[in-house]
């Protein structure tokens, strides 16, 4: 089992529609791990760590969201935290 971490930038009308407990939910089913919050020039910034598959169905579940307008996503692998263990939403 090769375990990932992914950081995203995503841009759009992604603020103030449900985008990040809509992450969390996704994350949650998946069993990946990570953080996800908002950012003061109106994108959203999500890291995510787990199998890659279960990684794509998030971002999937995140996209298929009924108001969630996704224009425009950046992404890099980064290095895995080996002792995380939850997905959460920072403030």
């Amino acid at each position: 089992m090769d375990i990932i971490r992914r950081h995203y930038n995503f841009f759009g009308w992604v603020q103030g529609v449900g985008f990040r407990y809509t992450a969390q939910y996704a994350a949650n089913a998946c069993k990946v791990t990570g953080w996800v919050k908002n950012e003061y020039d109106g994108s959203v910034t999500m890291e995510i760590q787990g199998r890659e598959e279960e990684i794509d169905k998030v971002i999937q579940a995140i996209g298929n969201a009924r108001y969630i307008k996704i224009d425009r996503t950046l992404s890099r692998n980064t290095a895995v935290i080996p002792d995380e263990k939850s997905f959460r939403v920072r403030y």
